[in-house]
């Protein structure tokens, strides 16, 4: 008989804010395939014998997502119940949702375990809420490994400027002097605040705050390094007024 994918979101990365159905999903697997982003604690609270690394490979090659599409459902037609655990949740940013069509095209059984996104749990740690009635009624987030100056970007920062909405950038460490550029000349007010988050609700969170004229100084002055969360909007300084009430 088939047996079963689970596509697990395992929330940003502290143990206790993995959903019950994740742990158990988790105990209970007969194989899981993970990347890093899950975070050792989580990786590491799975037998080794039962879990696969599907991330980064020697010299820095990644594993094709076309590998893995094949892993899951040679697996899953071994009879096997398994877990592709991924970081935050498996449908923002993840490719759950390439995995699950994938699933669906070879008629594999899949079911979707969503999980906390990062894009809204790091902000909320660090004292920045997605949205505030007096500053941002509309929250998008944003791939930072788009490159903004490239001829058919799919992010359109000009328009995301003229929203006046929250922007949370995932995985846009390195390219932060590229996007911040990009919506100052779409218009955007250098002043607005911005935040950084690396490695958020675990051991070694940090926070760079500062505008969007000077965020890139103040990211190499604090040594932001991925995984870390962009914050851009009004909602970035409401930080400054409740930061000594964080548990960092």
């Amino acid at each position: 008989m088939t047996g079963k994918v689970y596509l697990v979101g395992s929330g940003p990365g502290d143990p206790e804010l993995l959903t019950v159905k994740a742990r158990r999903l988790l105990d209970e697997a007969d194989v899981v395939l993970h990347d890093k982003l899950p975070g050792p604690e989580i990786i590491e609270s799975v037998p080794e014998e039962r879990r696969i690394d599907v991330g980064k490979r020697a010299h820095g090659d990644r594993t094709p997502q076309s590998e893995i599409n094949e892993r899951l459902v040679e697996l899953a037609r071994d009879g096997k119940t398994v877990v592709r655990l991924k970081g935050g949740d498996a449908f923002v940013f993840g490719r759950g949702g390439e995995e699950m069509l994938y699933l669906a095209d070879h008629e594999v059984p899949f079911e979707v375990v969503p999980g906390v996104t990062s894009a809204v749990a790091a902000p909320g740690v660090a004292g920045i809420p997605a949205t505030h009635r007096e500053h941002a009624s509309s929250v998008s987030f944003v791939t930072g490994h788009e490159d903004p100056a490239k001829e058919e970007s799919a992010v359109n920062w000009e328009a995301l400027a003229a929203t006046e909405g929250t922007i949370v950038v995932l995985m846009g460490v390195t390219r932060l002097p590229d996007y911040t550029a990009a919506l100052r000349e779409a218009g955007m007010d250098p002043e607005t605040p911005v935040a950084l988050v690396e490695r958020a609700t675990r051991s070694g969170q940090t926070v760079a705050t500062g505008t969007l004229d000077t965020i890139v100084e103040r990211r190499d002055e604090v040594g932001i390094e991925p995984p870390a969360v962009t914050v851009i909007g009004g909602v970035a300084g409401i930080r400054e007024e409740v930061v000594r009430w964080l548990d960092e």
